[in-house]
C-alpha cells in the first residue's frame, strides 16, 4: 500500500476543475475545442467584390491562423446585399460566396484554429462610402447605391441615407436571408457563427430605444425592442448546426448620458444583462460585449481595457459566457482578464492588424507553450509546441 498522506484522483480532479483559467487555455463548447482563448475579431475590410472572398482576405485571416489565434473571424458578413455598409462588403447571400469562404476554412483549420463568421444586416447605416473615401457619404441609388431599412424612417445622421421603416413582410425577408446565410456559413465549413446585434447596425437599432421609437409590438418595452432581434437569433441558432456554437455581439450600452438634455438615455448595461438572460435561454453560447455605434451624440471614454467591466457585469449577471474587446493589446492585461474570470475569451482587432503574430509574441512573454507553424520553428523563441490541425 501506498503513503497515505498522497491527494486522491478525487481531489486531483476538483483542483484541476477549479483552476483558473487563461489566456492559453482551451475552452470547449458544443463540439467545438477553441485550442485557446485569443479570438481575432471581425474586422471590416470593405475590399469585395460582390461579397465575393479574394486573395485579401484569404492572406489576411490565414496570417492570423497562422500567428496563432484560436479563433479567426470573418469580417461581418452581409446576409444580403441591402444589408451591407457599403458596396465592398463580404457577403453570404448567395451560394457563389461558399467556395471562396470554403477555401480559407479549411487552410485556418490546419493552422489549428476555429474559423467563425459574423453574420450582419446593417439597417439604416447601409449604403455607405467606404471609410477611407472623404468625405463620409451616402452612396445614391444612381451610383450603385440602395434604399435601406431601418426600425422607423430616422436616418443615423445627415450623413446616412433616410430608411424606410420595416413592416411584417420586410422583417420576414430579414429573418429568411438570415436563415439562409446560416446555412451556406455552414456549408462552407464555418464551425461558429456569431450574429450581429451591435455598433448601430440593424438588430442594434431595434434593442435601442434612441433608434427604436415604434409604437407597434416591436417597440416602447424592452421585451417589445427585443423581439425582432430575438427573432433573429433564433432562427440562426436553428439553422446552424446543433452541436456547434452561436455568439451573439452586443453594443452593451449606447454611451448616452440623459442629462445631457437627450430626454431618453438610450440602451443600459441593465438592459443588456437582461437581453443576455433572453440569449442563454435561446441557446446561445457567448455574448461578445462590445459598445456604443448607434447615436452620433455618444460619448466613450475610450482607454485600455474599457470595455471589460460590461463582459464581467453579463458574466455574472447573466450567468452566460462572455467576449471582452476593445483596446487590449497587452499580453498580461489579455491574460489578466480570463485569469481572474472577467470574460471567458479575449478579441482583439486593432493589435492583430499592427501585429498577426501576436498570440505567438504573447506565448512566449506568458511562459506559455506557443504553437509555431513548423516553417518558422527557426524564428521561435522559448519552448515550442506544435499546434495539430483542427480535426473536422
Amino acid at each position: 500500500m501506498g503513503p497515505t498522506n498522497l491527494p486522491s484522483l478525487w481531489n486531483i480532479q476538483q483542483v484541476m476543475a477549479t483552476a483558473p483559467n487563461d489566456l492559453f487555455s482551451p475552452l470547449a463548447q458544443r463540439s467545438v475545442t477553441f485550442p485557446n482563448r485569443v479570438v481575432v475579431s471581425p474586422m471590416c475590410q470593405y475590399s469585395y467584390t460582390d461579397g465575393i472572398s479574394d486573395d485579401w482576405q484569404f492572406v489576411h485571416l490565414g496570417s492570423r491562423a497562422v500567428g496563432g489565434a484560436g479563433t479567426v473571424f470573418t469580417e461581418a458578413a452581409a446576409v444580403s446585399p441591402e444589408g451591407r455598409i457599403t458596396l465592398g462588403d463580404l457577403g453570404i447571400w448567395t451560394d457563389t460566396h461558399i467556395a471562396p469562404l470554403a477555401r480559407i476554412n479549411a487552410f485556418v483549420k490546419a493552422q489549428g484554429a476555429v474559423p467563425a463568421i459574423q453574420l450582419a444586416h446593417a439597417g439604416r447605416k447601409a449604403s455607405m462610402a467606404k471609410p477611407w473615401d472623404v468625405p463620409s457619404r451616402a452612396v445614391p441609388v444612381n451610383e450603385g447605391g440602395w434604399l435601406t431599412v431601418g426600425p422607423t424612417t430616422e436616418r443615423f445622421s445627415e450623413t446616412y441615407p433616410t430608411p424606410s421603416a420595416l413592416d411584417r413582410s420586410g422583417m420576414d425577408k430579414i429573418v429568411a436571408d438570415f436563415a439562409a446565410a446560416t446555412q451556406r456559413s455552414a456549408a462552407a465549413g464555418f464551425l461558429l457563427a456569431e450574429v450581429h446585434a451591435a455598433h448601430g447596425y440593424l438588430l442594434h437599432e431595434f434593442l435601442s430605444p434612441l433608434s427604436n421609437t415604434r409604437t407597434d409590438e416591436y417597440g416602447g418595452s424592452l421585451e417589445n425592442r427585443a423581439r425582432f432581434p430575438l427573432e433573429i437569433v433564433r432562427t440562426v441558432r436553428a439553422n446552424f448546426p446543433a452541436e456547434l456554437p452561436v455568439w451573439v455581439r452586443l453594443s452593451v450600452t449606447d454611451w448616452i448620458d440623459p442629462s445631457k438634455n437627450i430626454p431618453t438615455g438610450g440602451l443600459t448595461v441593465e438592459d443588456s444583462i437582461a437581453f443576455a438572460r433572453l440569449l442563454k435561454a435561446e441557446g446561445i453560447d457567448l455574448v461578445d460585449c462590445s459598445s456604443g455605434g448607434n447615436d452620433p451624440r455618444q460619448q466613450i471614454p475610450i482607454g485600455a481595457g474599457y470595455q471589460v467591466a460590461f463582459a464581467d457585469r453579463i458574466r455574472r449577471e447573466a450567468g452566460i459566457p462572455t467576449g471582452a474587446v476593445g483596446m487590449i493589446t497587452a499580453p498580461e492585461q489579455a491574460d489578466q482578464i480570463v485569469r481572474t474570470g472577467q470574460a471567458d475569451v479575449v478579441l482583439l482587432a486593432r493589435e492583430l492588424l499592427r501585429d498577426p503574430y501576436w498570440p505567438l509574441h504573447a506565448a512566449e512573454a506568458l511562459h506559455k507553450p506557443a504553437s509555431w507553424p513548423v516553417q518558422y520553428e527557426r524564428a521561435a523563441h522559448g519552448k515550442v509546441e506544435r499546434r495539430e490541425p483542427l480535426k473536422y
